[in-house]
């Protein structure tokens, strides 16, 4: 007996993330969509989510604890003075506002990270800011164009984007085809591949895009890395929190950006944390793609949910059916999702 009911239009096998409407944030197969993604889904009159919203919202002035309009510090990750900024209720908002603040154009911010200036991928902005964390702006650099030839079939890239049409470069698998050259770095945002222009593409259509070029190829990668200070690479490598100075983030209380439409002050949720991880984990080891957004939108459809059953058909009928889940990766969920909530994980 099948595991889930079955499809009349597509299979979970063959969808293919090209129907996904900006719901996920990093991937290019195992050269891999976190975060990304930054956005947030709406939803429509009826309780479904409305797949035609443009931008997912952060729906601060929706819920009664956040009727008082909250406001986060900021700073260019390269070097400024520090700004307050509010009143956004999605990303592209969020970072219009931040080039507002420091007179720059919105075009211009590559990502942020929360409470340290350097290009920390595990502290980009996701689905959640902590009520104190400081958000540094990470600005355009200098562009670079690479010539290469792809050697293996995987290139060795995570890939995940900024949720405001900018695809970067989230992680570099040691020893991979990508990783032997140096002049690429985690944080470069990939403009463009050969001549075609990737602004306003989403992470896992220039992971499909890599992943296509057949091996052998020479292809040129056209990178703009995200614009440094002088003092960048002072510090240990190996313990990227050194880089965070006190008084910023305490992640005691975040707000949380829920799927539903609605934003909740609460504080940290360990099982879910350890849970997000977890999931973002398998999402790479079967897709290529790590996606905090991905990753937390999974573990709210399993909220509520008893068995593997109910949650697969919660995955069915929501818009992450179209990435294709296969039983064994939903099942492979599964567990990861009830080892978190019984504190088997940590």
């Amino acid at each position: 007996m099948p595991l889930f009911k079955p499809k009349s239009s597509s299979s979970r096998s063959s969808s293919s993330p090209e129907k996904m409407n900006n719901g996920a944030q990093d991937g290019e197969g195992h050269d891999t969509v976190s975060n990304s993604s930054s956005q947030m889904n709406t939803t429509n009159g009826n309780g479904k989510r409305d797949r035609n919203s443009p931008q997912n919202r952060f729906p601060e002035a929706q819920t009664d604890e956040s009727k008082t309009q909250l406001v986060f510090r900021c700073q260019l990750a390269h070097g400024s003075p520090t700004g307050f900024i509010s009143g956004f209720s999605n990303v592209r908002e969020l970072y219009q506002r931040i080039a507002d603040c420091h007179d720059l154009p919105a075009s211009e911010i590559l990502f942020c990270t929360l409470n340290t200036h350097k290009a920390e991928m595990s502290e980009l902005l996701g689905g959640q800011i902590g009520l104190e964390d400081f958000i540094f702006a990470h600005r355009k650099g200098r562009p670079k164009e690479i010539e290469l030839i792809k050697t293996e079939d995987a290139l060795g890239l995570t890939i995940t984007d900024n949720g405001a049409g900018y695809a970067f470069i989230k992680r570099i698998k040691e020893g991979s085809v990508i990783d032997k050259i140096k002049i690429i770095q985690v944080g470069d945002h990939i403009e463009k591949i050969n001549e075609e222009n990737l602004v306003g593409r989403r992470h896992f259509e220039v992971a499909k895009m890599l992943k296509e070029i057949p091996k052998g190829s020479m292809f040129t990668l056209r990178l703009i890395e995200p614009q440094k200070n002088g003092f960048g690479s002072i510090g240990p490598r190996s313990d990227p929190r050194k880089g965070k100075k006190s008084g910023y983030g305490t992640g005691k209380e975040t707000l949380r950006f829920k799927a539903d439409g609605s934003a909740h002050i609460q504080p940290v949720d360990d099982a879910a944390t350890v849970g997000v991880e977890k999931i973002n984990d398998i999402l790479e080891n079967f897709m290529g793609i790590n996606d905090n957004e991905l990753a937390t939108r999974i573990w709210e459809l399993a909220e509520g949910k008893s068995n593997s059953m109910d949650f697969a058909e919660a995955i069915d009928d929501s818009d992450l059916e179209a990435f294709g889940f296969t039983d064994d990766f939903v099942i492979e969920l599964w567990g990861a999702i009830t080892d978190a909530r019984s504190g088997r994980i940590r």
